[in-house]
C-alpha cells in the first residue's frame, strides 16, 4: 500500500470494471493515486458516480473530473444520440461505440496532471484481448504515446521520464476479475455499460455488458451487476 514517500501516478478512472481494477493495482504496486476521469459528453454519466465511488473506496489521494464536450464532434454512439448502441453481441471490425481521439485526448490530460504533480507514471486500463476493437486499446497506440509524452513535456526534456502502464492490456477479462478480486475490488459499485440509467443498472445488450458478464462467467465467480 502507498506511504507518504511513495511515489505519485495519475490513474484514468472511468468508472468500470477494467479502470476499476488498474486503480487497484496501481495502489498495490505502492502508487499514491490520482484518480481522473472525464466528463466528455457520453451517453449517460452514471460511470462518473461510479469513478467518485471507486476512488474513494481503493484509497485514492484524489479524484477529479475534467469535463469536455465530444459530443460536439459526435461520430460516435457514445456521443450522438442519434446513432444506436448496438446489442446484436461483439462483431468484427471497429464498432460505432468508438469515440475518436478519446483515449488519446484522455492520456493527454493525464499527461498534464502528472506533470504539474511530479508525478512520473500513468495507469489507464486499455485492454486487447477481450474488447471491441477500438485502435487506440492496442499496444502499439500506447508505445506511440508515451514515446510523445516524453518529446512534448518540460519534465521528460528534464529528465523525468514519464512511464505508461497499461497492466491490463494483455489479460482476458476473467483474469482482470480474478485479479481484482484479489485486491479487494467491489464490482458491484462499478458501471461498464454503454447506456446504463441513471441509477447506473446495466442494460446487458451492449457489447461491454455482455463482455463484462462473460468475464465473470469465465471467472466462475457471481455477477454482481446491477441490470435493469
Amino acid at each position: 500500500m502507498a506511504s507518504p514517500a511513495a511515489p505519485s501516478a495519475v490513474v484514468l478512472l472511468s468508472g468500470g470494471l477494467d479502470s476499476a481494477t488498474v486503480l487497484a493495482i496501481a495502489r498495490n504496486q505502492g502508487f499514491t493515486c490520482h484518480a481522473l476521469s472525464v466528463d466528455y459528453g457520453q451517453r449517460h454519466v452514471a460511470e462518473l458516480a461510479a469513478a467518485a465511488v471507486i476512488s474513494q473506496a481503493l484509497g485514492a489521494a484524489g479524484h477529479r473530473t475534467v469535463r469536455l464536450d465530444l459530443a460536439q464532434f459526435g461520430g460516435s454512439a457514445l456521443t450522438d444520440r442519434s446513432i444506436a448502441v448496438p446489442v446484436g453481441g461483439v462483431q468484427p471490425g471497429i464498432p460505432v461505440t468508438y469515440v475518436p481521439a478519446r483515449n488519446t485526448i484522455m492520456l493527454s490530460l493525464a499527461m498534464a496532471w502528472a506533470e504539474t504533480l511530479g508525478a512520473r507514471d500513468i495507469f489507464i486500463g486499455v485492454n486487447a484481448v477481450d474488447y471491441s476493437g477500438y485502435p487506440d486499446c492496442r499496444p502499439e497506440f500506447i508505445e506511440a504515446f508515451e514515446a510523445m509524452a516524453n518529446l512534448a513535456t518540460r519534465a521528460a526534456i528534464e529528465g523525468a521520464r514519464t512511464a505508461i502502464h497499461t497492466p491490463v492490456i494483455d489479460l482476458a477479462k476473467a483474469d482482470i476479475v480474478r485479479r481484482g478480486l484479489l485486491l479487494g475490488v467491489d464490482y458491484a459499485i462499478t458501471v461498464s455499460c454503454y447506456q446504463a440509467d441513471e441509477d447506473g443498472r446495466a442494460c446487458g445488450e451492449c457489447d461491454a455488458c455482455r463482455l463484462r458478464r462473460a468475464g465473470f462467467v469465465d471467472a466462475g465467480v457471481a455477477d454482481p451487476t446491477r441490470y435493469r
